[in-house]
């Protein structure tokens, strides 16, 4: 039991850093920053 529980896990964080590789590959981390700095600047009224 103990073993699907590692396979699991090795397969989830397998397919996340694959998703995150594939996101920094198509260029949308500078998209979801600038975002999110524009949020973060709205919410503390600056932006």
């Amino acid at each position: 039991m103990q073993g699907k529980k590692n396979l699991l896990r090795a397969l989830i964080l397998a397919g996340s850093v694959l998703l995150l590789i594939s996101g920094l590959v198509a260029g949308d981390f500078e998209e979801v920053r600038e975002k999110a700095v524009m949020i973060c600047m709205e919410c503390i009224g600056i932006g």
